[in-house]
C-alpha cells in the first residue's frame, strides 16, 4: 500500500489543499492518517475514493450529497458520466485503472475516446495529459514498478494495433529517426510521436530506448534522415544539454526535443537546429515545416 502527501492528492485530483480541509472537518468521508509530527497522508483507498469525488463535483454533485451515497452508488454515478465525460473525467478514470490494475476500465474509456474524436486526438488530448498527470507518482516512486509496467503495456499494445494498420509510407516520403538517449528508458511519448509521425506519411526508423551514440551516428549515415525525434523525462537543464552538445556537434540534421526538462528555452542555445516541443499538438505542424523546408533546400 502506499501513502500520498496532500501536495500529490491535489495534483493527481485536481482538489485544493483547502478543499480537502474543509472536507474533513465537515465531512466524514474522508478522514486522512497522521504521522508522528501531525502532517496528513492519505491511502490508496482514499486517492481512489478522492478521485471519484472529483469527477462527480465536476459535474455538479454538490459535496453533502455525495457524502451520504454508498460506494456503490458513488461507483454507478461516475460510471455513467464517463459515458460522456470531459477530458478531466477521462484522465481520472485512466488514474483509477492504474491504481486498481483494471484493464477492461482502461481500454473502455481509451475506446470510447478514441470512436469520438480518433486516435491521433485521443493521444493529444487523453493520453499524454494522463502521463504527465501521473508522472507525479512516477517522480516520487509511487506506482509500484507492476502498475508501471501495466499501463505501459496496454499502451504500447495500442500503438503498435494502430501503426500496423496504417498504409506503408511512400517511396518519397520524409524520413525521421526516433531515439532515447543512454539511460533514457520512458519510451511511451516516443511512440507515440511514431504514431504520429507515420499517421501523416512520414517514413519512421525507430531506435527506441537507451542508445548509444555511436548507434545514432550509424544509422543516420545509413538512412540520411530529415529529421531527429529524442526526448528526456525529468532531467536536469545541464544533463539534457550535455547530451544536446554531443549530438548536435555530430549531427547536422533538424533535432526536435520534447519531455520533462527544466529551462526548455534555454535549448535553442546550445544549437540552432534544436526545435524544442512544449505540447504535443505543435509535433504536426512542426514536422510539415521541416518536410517543406528540406525540400526547398534539397533542390
Amino acid at each position: 500500500m502506499s501513502n500520498y502527501t496532500m501536495a500529490q492528492i491535489v495534483s493527481l485530483t485536481g482538489i485544493k489543499s483547502h478543499t480537502l480541509r474543509k472536507w474533513e472537518s465537515r465531512y466524514n468521508f474522508l478522514e486522512p492518517l497522521r504521522t508522528e509530527t501531525n502532517i496528513r497522508y492519505y491511502t490508496d483507498e482514499q486517492l481512489k475514493k478522492l478521485l471519484n469525488i472529483s469527477i462527480l463535483t465536476r459535474n455538479g454533485f454538490r459535496i453533502s450529497k455525495i457524502n451520504e451515497m454508498s460506494e456503490t452508488e458513488l461507483h454507478n454515478e461516475v460510471s455513467n458520466i464517463l459515458l460522456e465525460g470531459s477530458a478531466e473525467d477521462e484522465i481520472s478514470a485512466l488514474i483509477l485503472s492504474v491504481m486498481t490494475l483494471d484493464e477492461d476500465e482502461f481500454d473502455k474509456t481509451v475506446n470510447a475516446e478514441i470512436l469520438k474524436t480518433g486516435l491521433i486526438t485521443t493521444i493529444t488530448g487523453l493520453i499524454y495529459p494522463f502521463l504527465a498527470q501521473i508522472g507525479v507518482l512516477w517522480g516520487v516512486n509511487k506506482v509500484m514498478p507492476a502498475q508501471e509496467h501495466f499501463i505501459s503495456n496496454l499502451i504500447r499494445q495500442k500503438i503498435f494495433t494502430a501503426i500496423e494498420l496504417l498504409p506503408k509510407p511512400l517511396k518519397n516520403a520524409p524520413k525521421a529517426v526516433l531515439f532515447l538517449p543512454e539511460n533514457e528508458h520512458h519510451e511511451i511519448g516516443l511512440l507515440l510521436a511514431s504514431f504520429i509521425a507515420q499517421k501523416i506519411g512520414w517514413r519512421v526508423y525507430y531506435l527506441g530506448q537507451n542508445v548509444p551514440d555511436e548507434n545514432i551516428n550509424m544509422v543516420t549515415e545509413i538512412t540520411n534522415p530529415d529529421v531527429l525525434v529524442t526526448m528526456f523525462i525529468t532531467h536536469s537543464y545541464k544533463s539534457v544539454a550535455q547530451k544536446l552538445k554531443k549530438i548536435t556537434s555530430e549531427i547536422n540534421l533538424p533535432l526536435i526535443v520534447s519531455g520533462y526538462i527544466e529551462h526548455p528555452n534555454l535549448l535553442t542555445s546550445i544549437s540552432n537546429s534544436i526545435h524544442y516541443l512544449s505540447t504535443p499538438e505543435d509535433f504536426v505542424p512542426l514536422l510539415k515545416t521541416i518536410a517543406k523546408e528540406r525540400i526547398v533546400f534539397s533542390d
